[in-house]
């Protein structure tokens, strides 16, 4: 039972992350039906941008911040340079672009820092939780509570603001939401900063957890992110929290508890086969 309980902890710091790294992929479909695959390599750049700020400033939050900066104004960038252009054409032509900015940003990182794994030492201000005979470590209590944070700031904005009320106007009708007099321009400008921000704290998270950063580690949350958002429900962020959270669960408990003879990552393809076959839409997509 105690092995039990541990794996169910990994398991849900593993599906938070997936989560924080889905998100911007989920918003980025519910407005503009793209796949950003790109979105994994802002991941990665914000793991090294948040590696190297500790190394000048000491920081962890100073890393934390200047990465989430630098990995926006790289979203904006792959928004207004890449996408923007090629939404005229059929949705298969911008992903196409997506796939090859990713590749591009890889070999930078590969080229720029080196093709070798580097370490992420960075200590986390967070406590020890013991629970009787179980221990919850810093670094887990670290992926819980940020993720819950994210969520949290995630759901007030999109509930509680106008900008969250222009994101859902723009996310059900884009042409409509324009004729209503929302700048739609603007709105997907601030979806691709709040996401690539997301996908920088996932990218420190991950370096820390996993202590160690290097140029393809996006190549994998690439292809099981869009596993994640299918099975959730494309374009919705709900489906896609409650999918990357239950996939998580899942890998750990069926490959390191019940130690079931499976590829850990061909678990989520499996479960989208089994979602499609049973419910096309996703957990809590619309028809």
């Amino acid at each position: 039972m105690h092995l039990f309980i541990e794996q169910l902890l990994n398991g849900l710091a593993m599906g938070a992350i997936y989560a924080l790294v889905t998100l911007g992929l989920a918003l980025v479909y519910g407005i503009l039906r793209i796949l950003h695959v790109a979105h994994a390599a802002v991941y990665t750049v914000g793991a090294y941008a948040g590696l190297y700020l500790y190394g000048i400033t000491g920081s962890l939050l100073l890393a934390a911040l200047g990465s989430m900066v630098f990995c926006a104004l790289l979203g904006v960038a792959i928004e207004r340079f890449v996408y923007f252009p090629l939404l005229k054409y059929p949705p298969y032509v911008p992903l196409i672009g997506s796939i090859a900015i990713m590749l591009a940003i890889e070999e930078i990182c590969r080229l720029v820092a080196g093709p070798y794994i580097l370490t992420f030492p960075a200590p986390l201000p967070f406590p020890d939780l013991h629970f009787g005979s179980i221990t919850i470590s810093a670094t887990l209590t670290a992926v819980y509570c940020v993720t819950a944070a994210v969520l949290v700031l995630l759901w007030y904005i999109t509930s509680r603001t106008e900008l969250g009320l222009a994101m859902r106007a723009a996310s059900q009708d884009l042409p409509m939401a324009d004729a209503a007099g929302i700048n739609s321009h603007f709105v997907i400008t601030l979806t691709f900063i709040i996401g690539s921000a997301i996908a920088a704290v996932a990218g420190i998270l991950v370096g820390i957890y996993y202590n160690q950063v290097y140029p393809t580690m996006g190549a994998v949350p690439a292809y099981k992110t869009l596993a994640i958002i299918v099975v959730g429900g494309l374009g919705s962020v709900p489906g896609a929290v409650i999918a990357a959270l239950l996939l998580g669960v899942a890998e750990t408990l069926l490959i390191g508890y019940a130690q079931i003879p499976l590829p850990r990552d061909a678990l989520a393809f499996i479960a989208m086969i089994g979602v499609l076959m049973w419910r096309s839409e996703g957990l809590m997509g619309s028809k």
